[in-house]
């Protein structure tokens, strides 16, 4: 059984943001402690002992096991809190939401995570312009291709109550608010958004209620 866990997390990361809400919903207790990606404390030895790939989340069990990478996360706190469920028992259902969620976690957020900006900015001459219009680009691509999985009854993507794929859909909305995207084509996504954050578990993980919102 899930006890204390340790999650380290950047208010702005969205894939911290999904573990968050998951956290959340699954009533799991967890205490946060930030990492500044800005300030490249991602990269400090003690830190790259516990994720090698130098980025959020990482969450640490209650007997020091590290586990990183949102998704596999996700996958072992639905394994081992399974109430409620994030994802259907029914393995159709089950990998259409897991394709919606891999839009969002494999299709747009590595194109446009911080490190990449970072790179594209320091040998590759982008400016904070250009970076914006990279990042508005990817997010419509990929939110287009996510709104055209969806069927058009639910209150959520798929069902009435949120999935897996609305937690990465959420995280990456905030993402696309703070970015300019021209959200006019998507609002299925927007109205499951509205939706999302009326339930606590949300609103507690938003960047903005994080203690190291700047």
């Amino acid at each position: 059984m899930i006890t204390m866990l340790t999650l380290y997390s950047y208010w702005r990361s969205s894939t911290s943001y999904r573990v968050r809400v998951a956290l959340n919903l699954k009533g799991l207790s967890y205490r946060t402690v930030p990492v500044d990606l800005v300030a490249g404390a991602q990269r400090a030895p003690d830190y790259v002992t516990k994720n090698p790939s130098k980025a959020v989340p990482t969450l640490v069990l209650e007997d020091g096991t590290v586990l990183t990478q949102s998704l596999a996360i996700l996958d072992y706190l639905e394994h081992t809190a399974p109430d409620p469920a994030l994802l259907p028992s029914d393995p159709l259902q089950r990998a259409k939401v897991l394709a919606a969620a891999q839009i969002i976690a494999s299709d747009i957020h590595p194109v446009n995570n911080f490190k990449v900006l970072s790179r594209l900015k320091s040998h590759h001459g982008f400016t904070g312009d250009t970076a914006a219009a990279w990042m508005r680009h990817w997010i419509s691509e990929g939110l287009e291709a996510y709104q055209a999985l969806l069927p058009d009854a639910p209150t959520y993507s798929f069902a009435n109550t949120p999935q897996l794929c609305d937690l990465c859909l959420v995280a990456q909305l905030y993402n696309a608010h703070r970015w300019g995207v021209d959200l006019t084509p998507f609002a299925r996504l927007l109205d499951i958004e509205k939706q999302a954050l009326k339930l606590p578990a949300f609103d507690a993980a938003r960047p903005e209620n994080q203690q190291d919102a700047a």
